[in-house]
């Protein structure tokens, strides 16, 4: 599972955003950024594109925790809550992972355990193995 989550520290926006995959482990990842001047919108509160890749960064880090390569097909988010600042946690857990198709809850959180988004993603599952893992398999 180390030379997985290795991998991930290639993921270039993450870094550059100040993203970090703090847990993983087979289907399940937790991600975490501290907030920015630069990640707020026009109202002083986290941009949604910003909650938006946090999750998507956590929901690419559980689903392919097993491997292989998986590619998102469907995901959907909703803004329950306002975040300003400080840090925020995406902590993705597979639903389901039958065959080919793996389905994924994300929960944004805040500082404060309040919910500030809740994801759901629906991924591709390969059987191509994970870049840098070719000889693994």
């Amino acid at each position: 599972m180390e030379k997985i989550k290795a991998l991930f520290s290639r993921d270039a926006l993450a870094a550059h955003l100040g993203m970090e995959l703090v847990e993983l482990g087979p289907g399940r990842s937790v991600t975490r950024m501290t907030v920015r001047d630069e990640h707020l919108n026009l109202f002083g509160m986290a941009h949604g594109g910003i909650i938006f890749t946090l999750a998507d960064f956590a929901f690419e880090a559980a689903c392919n925790s097993h491997g292989t390569v998986s590619v998102a097909l469907n995901v959907n988010i909703c803004f329950l809550a306002p975040a300003a600042g400080g840090a925020l946690t995406a902590t993705a857990e597979e639903v389901s992972c039958s065959g080919r198709i793996g389905t994924y809850d994300i929960r944004v959180t805040d500082e404060n355990d309040t919910l500030i988004a809740h994801f759901h993603g629906m991924a591709s599952r390969k059987r191509d193995p994970l870049p840098g893992l070719e000889d693994d398999q």
